[in-house]
């Protein structure tokens, strides 16, 4: 909650910020960019206080503080805020980015701009979209490399509708769960593997315990910055301004920093004794969701998924 130092110009406010990656994840370099920049631009006046590693909790529990503003800021992924903005479901569509430019390119235009404005009325203000990066599969039990390769797996995925749905589709066990369980799960066996961006699989130790990674490149996670209402609402439009600028800034470096762990991270994996599978049939992974692509032009409209393909 905003700690707000009477009513003297706010001499002295601190805005806690909550994330699930640990101190060397691409988000959570991100973020201390961020609480820098806007300790700099406000010449100390707002102070943002990181709380990473899922101190705070997974994903969703911190978006509910958010939203009550026992917590004033997070930088989740899309694919939880979907349980409480719907509409963000269509950056869960797989396979609907070719690259993280064009990724970028939608985030960053007039449907980045049309799910930030979604987010008010659920209690939530968006300041800027980044990414994760692609989403890849790890799993102890078989190398994986066609679509047939994942059938009867038991895979942990996000609390997410449309993500499970798309993992039944393709003859997975899909088992939603919080990322900070995530690690016991796979060493205890309780489920074979689980799907994320390099990022996340190397700073959550998965490769400690997991046996096979698999390049599918399913899926993108786009990250969005929220703020409570009531600490935006309390900040100057100056300070707005900074918060916004501040946060775009801060999504660039975690693009950066994504970047950088894909060049190191397979490398690290292996060292881990992972074997990396890099001849992936994705094109058959695709082939195998038709049936789910027509449900999303119904569902997203496919005006819009044209939309996001046609964008440069």
């Amino acid at each position: 909650m905003a700690a707000w130092a009477g009513a003297a110009a706010a001499a002295d406010t601190t805005l806690s910020l909550g994330f699930v990656g640990g101190p060397q994840a691409p988000e959570a370099i991100a973020m201390k960019q961020f609480s820098e920049e806007i300790a700099t631009r406000t010449q100390g006046r707002i102070k943002i206080e990181l709380q990473g590693g899922g101190a705070l909790g997974g994903d969703r529990e911190v978006i509910e503080s958010v939203q009550l503003g026992t917590v004033d800021m997070a930088v989740p992924s899309t694919s939880v805020v979907v349980n409480f903005v719907p509409e963000f479901a269509l950056f869960d569509i797989p396979f609907l980015f070719r690259d993280f430019d064009h990724a970028e390119a939608v985030l960053s235009g007039p449907i980045g701009e049309e799910m930030l404005a979604l987010l008010p009325k659920k209690g939530l203000v968006g300041l800027a979209f980044g990414g994760m990066g692609f989403r890849e599969l790890t799993n102890n039990v078989r190398p994986v490399r066609t679509v047939e390769d994942v059938r009867g797996l038991k895979i942990r995925t996000q609390q997410n509708e449309l993500h499970i749905a798309v993992w039944k589709e393709l003859g997975v066990l899909p088992t939603p769960m919080a990322i900070p369980e995530v690690y016991t799960a796979l060493q205890q066996g309780v489920v074979d593997g689980q799907e994320n961006p390099i990022g996340a699989i190397i700073n959550n130790r998965f490769g400690e315990v997991q046996k096979y990674l698999s390049m599918t490149d399913h899926a993108f996670t786009p990250l969005v910055l929220l703020i409570s209402p009531s600490a935006y609402d309390a900040l100057s439009d100056e300070d707005k301004q900074i918060f916004a600028e501040a946060g775009r800034n801060a999504m660039k470096r975690n693009r950066a920093e994504v970047e950088t762990v894909l060049k190191t991270g397979l490398d690290t994996l292996r060292q881990q004794g992972v074997e990396v599978v890099a001849d992936v049939d994705k094109a058959a992974f695709r082939a195998k969701l038709d049936g789910l692509y027509v449900k999303f032009a119904e569902r997203f409209g496919k005006d819009r998924l044209d939309a996001i393909q046609d964008t440069k």
